[in-house]
């Protein structure tokens, strides 16, 4: 078997551990500590995150949509091939590396993303933009860290906190969506979310979709 090839390596800022690129023939993988975050084989519960999200915003014109991670840049290509022309996709990546990665040995993966004029990338922490904004996006998609159950930067707790919550509440605009990805189900999250005003569907879905493999958790919020 192809041995793994380290491509690149870069530290969390204000987090725990190193982020590493692998390259394995034509398979990419991002890990942290030995753990595996991404894997570009692995990618379909990323793909329905946007496309969950995006296809219930079939009828709002010019929709404005703030995705937090970049990943590997399957959510923001799900996303934009659920978007039409007129839609505004903002990506929030806390570590530049991961753009650069995906300008580079990752760009084609998922179809060159970043490369489409409806999308803006900031290096920045999402949490930042969403203390900034009131009522301003249809859709936040938050793919940060492991989900409630973070991995890599205790700072990523707050998203999934109470004051986090209210602040996404107040970014959205009425009518507006909170999509969560996150490795596992997590009933205390799921009540959290409907004690801060968002209606919740719970939606589980399979690593490989069709193919199966793991079962991740989306939950799907409105205000």
């Amino acid at each position: 078997m192809i041995p793994w090839e380290l491509l690149d390596s870069a530290p969390v800022p204000e987090g725990s551990g190193i982020l590493r690129l692998y390259r394995r023939g034509d398979e990419f993988s991002i890990r942290v500590d030995g753990c595996e975050l991404m894997n570009s084989r692995v990618h379909s519960s990323e793909d329905a995150l946007a496309e969950l999200a995006c296809t219930r915003l079939a009828h709002t014109p010019s929709p404005r949509i703030l995705i937090g991670g970049l990943g590997m840049g399957y959510t923001a290509a799900a996303a934009l091939q659920t978007l039409g022309p007129q839609a505004q996709v903002l990506v929030a990546e806390l570590v530049p590396a991961v753009v650069t990665w995906n300008k580079g040995p990752l760009a084609g993966l998922a179809g060159y993303p970043l490369e489409d004029p409806r999308v803006l990338v900031r290096e920045i922490d999402v949490a930042l933009i969403l203390k900034a904004e009131q009522h301003t996006f249809d859709a936040v998609v938050l793919d940060v860290d492991n989900g409630p159950d973070g991995l890599t930067r205790t700072g990523n707790d707050w998203l999934y906190s109470r004051a986090g919550l209210q602040t996404i509440h107040t970014a959205l605009r009425p009518t507006g969506i909170l999509a969560v990805w996150s490795a596992s189900p997590d009933p205390t999250f799921s009540k959290l979310l409907r004690q801060t005003g968002f209606v919740v569907e719970e939606v589980t879905v399979r690593a490989r979709g069709r193919k199966g493999g793991s079962r991740h958790m989306i939950w799907l919020a409105r205000t």
